[in-house]
């Protein structure tokens, strides 16, 4: 739910009989045409601190807390200000060598600023513990579909392999959201 980092974990069971060599990542942002890559010789921004694996070079179980500066979307102020990440498909795809050969792939659709909207028309609500009023039994129902379709957009990319399917039903799931939060500003 951190709008301006992309955490990703290397959760692969190595053999511990074979090293792990040459380990890249790359990552591609939704837009745009070329990826980002990450190596054994890359830094992400920011200031170092040993106990952070984010900004140490690329290694078999890294953890990465990649911002807008680290994929290259943001140029200025890098390690003071963070621009928050689009919502969309990011395609990132991890290889150790042979690279060509040793590989996974995977299409993360990320949804946190639809999730970000969400939370804050829950907040705007006036839900209490009890049976709530019409009116606000509605928006909950609304709200509750708004989950789904954000669900079954993450699902359809992630697991279905429909990007474009995904990425019809994300965004229906923000109008519907701009729609709800229209209504209950008013």
């Amino acid at each position: 739910m951190n709008k301006c980092v992309l955490r990703i974990v290397d959760t692969t069971t190595y053999n511990k009989d074979i090293p792990v060599k040459c380990p890249v990542l790359w990552v591609t942002v939704p837009g745009f045409q070329y990826s980002v890559q990450f190596d054994e010789n890359s830094q992400v921004n920011g200031p170092v601190d040993m106990c952070d694996l984010t900004h140490l070079p690329l290694k078999a179980g890294f953890i990465l807390n990649l911002t807008a500066c680290d994929l290259e979307i943001q140029s200025s102020s890098c390690g003071s200000i963070y621009n928050d990440l689009p919502d969309g498909i990011y395609a990132i795809k991890y290889a150790v060598s042979p690279v060509d050969l040793v590989y996974v792939e995977y299409n993360h659709l990320r949804i946190t600023k639809a999730l970000h909207k969400y939370q804050a028309i829950l907040c705007d609500l006036d839900v209490a513990a009890c049976d709530p009023s019409v009116q606000v039994k509605e928006t909950l129902n609304k709200l509750r579909l708004v989950k789904m379709y954000l669900d079954a957009a993450k699902a359809q990319v992630e697991y279905c392999h429909h990007a474009k399917k995904g990425m019809d039903l994300y965004n229906y799931a923000v109008k519907m959201l701009d729609k709800i939060s229209c209504s209950t500003c008013i």
